[in-house]
């Protein structure tokens, strides 16, 4: 993806969409980290230390690599899922509403004309990551949407035959 991506009222718009989601209990169980402009390279050379400690075999292509994963788009948004445990709304409830947090994102910056995708690779799991971004206990990265211009045609994966079962009375 390159350039342009959304602007500020778009990135609202997004956002908006975003959190028109299934939320029983009106808990609001996510929030949002946005990485735009110089953001992305900033914490991309966190990333890119993270990366290195943890695997010291690392060249110094794959350490350039991981500083520069959240250029692949001009913005970056980090959904957070952030559950209230022992609440009377399950903790499943909440995580799925964070999903479909991210899945509105998708669909919404690509009815706005825009590429995105939904990715998480290893820096949506490491604690590292997690204390750098400042997550609270219980919570956790749902995904990184990536939206941008689509730079090439989007080749469609093979997906699995959706199982499909009846109850029969």
């Amino acid at each position: 993806m390159s350039s342009p991506g959304p602007d500020a009222h778009q990135v609202e718009h997004l956002l908006g969409i975003a959190a028109r989601v299934p939320d029983h209990g009106k808990l609001a169980p996510w929030r949002f980290i946005l990485f735009e402009g110089e953001a992305r390279s900033s914490f991309g050379t966190i990333m890119s230390k993270v990366w290195a400690v943890k695997n010291p075999g690392a060249t110094a292509d794959q350490i350039s690599f991981e500083q520069q994963r959240l250029e692949r788009a001009p913005l970056v948004i980090a959904v957070i899922s952030t559950v209230t445990e022992d609440h009377k709304v399950p903790v499943w409830e909440q995580e799925l509403s964070a999903g479909a947090v991210c899945q509105n994102l998708l669909i919404a910056a690509s009815a706005m004309g825009f590429g995105a995708q939904w990715l998480t690779e290893w820096y949506a799991f490491d604690p590292d990551i997690k204390d750098a971004l400042g997550l609270r206990s219980g919570e956790r990265i749902a995904g990184y949407i990536y939206i941008g211009t689509a730079t090439e045609e989007v080749v469609e994966r093979p997906r699995p035959r959706a199982h499909v079962g009846r109850w029969k009375a």
